[in-house]
């Protein structure tokens, strides 16, 4: 052996001895962890099975009609089961010949292009290409079973058809470690060091969510409310145990007369309208020469037990506007409602006009549903089931957690907002990313249960606002038809919390004589939160109003035009806010400033604020 031989022998001996001093400390730092996992998981209190899925009623229902196809129709059950068995078991063959012959080619793949296997050995390797071709043939013959299945009524049926993909998305090779090779092969290329940091994402994970499980999607340390999100200038002007109001400062010597309230959704946190100065609408609408208020909702604990809707109605709506009329010397203000918010905003109106009360002078609805005939993907949570596991989780904390409901809107888009982050985080080791949408998606509010199980029952399941009359504060039978304001509604082309349709069914059953509907392209959030200067997402505008039949026969005469609904509604309200004044500083001689935007109420982070 020459001396150089020796040299490299003895460096591969030094890196062969690192290699596995790093290994040992790998397994060294999992076993720590897992302890603490172990931990972890012993915190988790227990939750109403109500909201772990749907109650055994829908198993039954669709066993039932299951046999009765059965008994109906053998045949083609038979002919689809024995379809299904043969393509697996051909592909099973073409896959085990190749292998026998020597070609590690896969077997041929026609199948329907999938993002989850978008890694190149899903195609060029042979055994997992196998397990893939063999997942989508199985997950395909479910989805046409399940498709075909009658006896059942629409809901029912749509409630089968989505939680029996919530079970072929939970069981894709790419979720399991030994089946995902982008997984294994980081694993390697690590020395296990990818799973020590993906068990250390786990850990973190479970210990925040006190047992439970959620997966983080964003970086919680990268944002701070009131720091690089939610920055834009100015005071909170009002607080009651309902909410903070919030007055912006003026970035224009001169504003309109009337000011805009705008009511956000209190599932979430107002700030997604103010995530950065370059989409925010909020500093949008201020640099456009308005007097804005927002309400900042405050994020319930078991205190708020006692806590209905007619509470965030009088002491929320009805006080918001009182506070905003008395800061600027105004009799009437514009309202925005968000989602939740504007179908309260909804039966609001529809309470001041019972009454005579007109302080409202227009009102806008972003993505909202007040007409739940067809509740679009959502409706698959809207059943007594789930309401009835909200009703006992809330009575018996006094409040539904935040947990519930983010993890309810996750499963809506599984694989983007569940299963695909999961991958990153817990297999392959990667940290989340620095996103503030997704910092704020992570970032809920409690909600009172009286409240919540109201909303659900009354308005969504009973759908009480559109049909047979909703009572409140003492005014009995109120209707969209009560709704007769002039209005502006903003839909989403696709929405999977308030459906586009819906939107517009419920702008056609109110009762004003002045609507206006805009559909915008993406979806809840991304269609709203849509800045001109970026020039991304376009919208539909039919100058014929909502005299069409359907929302169908609206979009087919709707006229398509590029960039954001935002300058188009700016022209819509500024007619209807009357003639421009000097600008206005926030708070006034009774409601003095009392601290800097975004507040307090906004920064509550607890699981029970």
């Amino acid at each position: 052996m020459t001396s150089e031989d020796g040299a490299n022998a003895t460096k591969r001996d030094e890196t062969d001895g690192g290699a596995l001093e790093r290994m040992n400390a790998n397994l060294a730092r999992m076993d720590e962890l897992t302890k603490r996992l172990v931990g972890a998981l012993s915190q988790r209190q227990s939750s109403d099975q109500g909201l772990q899925g749907p109650g055994p009623e829908l198993y039954a229902k669709a066993m039932a009609a299951y046999w009765a196809e059965l008994a109906n129709n053998p045949g083609k059950l038979i002919e689809r089961q024995v379809g299904y068995w043969g393509q697996a078991l051909r592909h099973a063959m073409e896959a085990q010949g190749a292998l026998a012959q020597g070609k590690p080619a896969p077997a041929p793949d026609d199948l329907p292009k999938d993002r989850r296997f978008a890694n190149p050995l899903w195609d060029e390797h042979p055994y997992y290409n196998f397990l893939k071709q063999q997942y989508q043939i199985s997950a395909s013959a479910i989805r046409d079973t399940v498709s075909e299945l009658g006896g059942l009524d629409a809901a029912d049926k749509r409630r089968v058809e989505f939680f029996s993909q919530q079970i072929v998305d939970l069981f894709a090779p790419t979720n399991f470690l030994a089946t995902n090779p982008e997984a294994m092969q980081r694993a390697v290329e690590t020395e296990g060091e990818s799973l020590v940091k993906g068990l250390e994402n786990l850990v973190r994970d479970i210990e925040a969510n006190h047992g439970d499980w959620l997966v983080t999607l964003s970086d919680p340390d990268a944002f701070q409310v009131g720091g690089n999100i939610a920055a834009t200038e100015g005071s909170v002007v009002f607080r009651n145990r309902m909410f903070e109001l919030i007055q912006y400062a003026p970035t224009t010597k001169q504003v309109h007369a009337r000011p805009i309230v705008l009511f956000p959704p209190w599932i979430n946190k107002f700030y997604v309208l103010d995530l950065k100065p370059q989409n925010s609408l909020i500093k949008w609408i201020v640099d456009q020469g308005y007097t804005l208020f927002v309400v900042s909702w405050v994020n319930p604990d078991a205190s708020y037990a006692d806590v209905g809707l007619e509470d965030y109605v009088t002491d929320g709506y009805l006080t918001a506007i009182d506070v905003a009329r008395e800061i600027t010397k105004q009799d009437q203000v514009n309202a925005i409602g968000y989602c939740i918010a504007g179908t309260t905003l909804a039966a609001t109106l529809a309470l001041m006009a019972r009454r005579g009360d007109t302080s409202v002078a227009s009102a806008t609805f972003f993505t909202t549903l007040a007409d739940f005939s067809d509740p679009g993907e959502m409706g698959v949570f809207l059943d007594d089931d789930f309401v009835d596991g909200i009703e006992r989780e809330s009575k018996q904390k006094g409040y539904l957690d935040k947990f519930f409901m983010g993890r309810t809107f996750s499963y809506l888009r599984s694989n983007d907002l569940v299963y695909g982050p999961a991958i990153k985080s817990y297999m392959l080791g990667e940290a989340p990313p620095a996103f503030d949408l997704l910092y704020w998606n992570g970032d809920g509010t409690n909600l009172p249960g009286p409240m919540v199980t109201e909303y659900l029952r009354k308005l969504c399941l009973a759908n009480e606002l559109a049909t047979t009359g909703f009572s409140l504060l003492g005014e009995d039978g109120l209707t969209l038809g009560d709704v007769t304001v002039p209005l502006a509604a903003i839909a989403c082309e696709t929405d999977h919390i308030a459906q586009w349709k819906g939107a517009w069914h419920t702008v056609d059953k109110m009762g004003s004589d002045d609507k206006t509907f805009i559909l915008s392209e993406s979806g809840h959030i991304a269609g709203i939160v849509n800045p001109p200067s970026k020039k991304k997402y376009g919208h539909y505008i039919n100058d014929e109003g909502l005299e069409a039949e359907t929302p169908e026969d609206w979009l087919e005469k709707a006229v398509y035009h590029e960039g954001s609904w935002w300058p188009r509604w700016e022209e819509w309200v500024r007619p209807r806010s009357g003639k421009k004044v000097a600008a206005r500083k926030p708070g006034g001689p009774n409601h003095p400033v009392i601290e800097a935007a975004p507040g307090q109420y906004v920064k509550s982070k607890d699981r029970a604020a």
